[in-house]
């Protein structure tokens, strides 16, 4: 071939020289824990996901699937956000330097963030409350909410509309099976 002459590929092998497209799907997350009864207990104003500071013993623990935020809570102290009441039992393998389970663990907020959940927490009736405890792309997250405490009447006429809307699928349902 001389030196200004191109190689001609043939059609067939065309697709080998595309560049590959990056995997559409979305980072992957996994659950470790859940707060169910923190939707029947509180109305959810705003969410936010904020980092964990944790010791390693507490990733390998978190990795094994055990966790616990049913008294869990997020305190505002000097511009921090702690996390308080989350229960992440100790390492079962862990050596003399394995992690207290009940400590209090830094939350890695910006600080208007911070800011704003200070100021809200401020108000009356206003708390914040851990959601949700995942792995995002190796990384341990929580999802904190804004929440004001319901009444016990609230929650009584939330469950009513849960039950009310499923009675209308079921209906709803039986009755396109009748048509078909």
């Amino acid at each position: 071939m001389s030196k200004g002459a191109t190689k001609q590929v043939p059609e067939a092998w065309a697709h080998l020289n595309k560049p590959k497209k990056p995997a559409t799907r979305g980072p992957l997350r996994t659950v470790v824990a859940s707060n169910k009864k923190a939707r029947h207990d509180y109305t959810i104003e705003d969410v936010f996901e904020a980092g964990m500071v944790l010791s390693g013993t507490e990733v390998k623990a978190l990795r094994m699937g055990r966790a616990s935020l049913v008294d869990g809570f997020v305190l505002i102290d000097r511009n921090e956000a702690w996390l308080e009441g989350v229960h992440i039992p100790e390492y079962s393998n862990g050596n003399w330097n394995n992690h207290a389970p009940r400590r209090k663990r830094k939350l890695l907020l910006h600080h208007d963030e911070i800011l704003r959940l200070g100021r809200k927490v401020q108000e009356k009736g206003h708390t914040i409350i851990p959601l949700q405890l995942y792995f995002l792309d190796g990384r341990a997250k929580v999802e904190i909410a804004l929440a004001r405490g319901k009444k016990e009447y609230d929650k009584r006429q939330s469950l009513r509309e849960a039950q009310d809307n499923r009675e209308a699928h079921r209906a709803m349902r039986e009755r396109t099976k009748l048509g078909e």
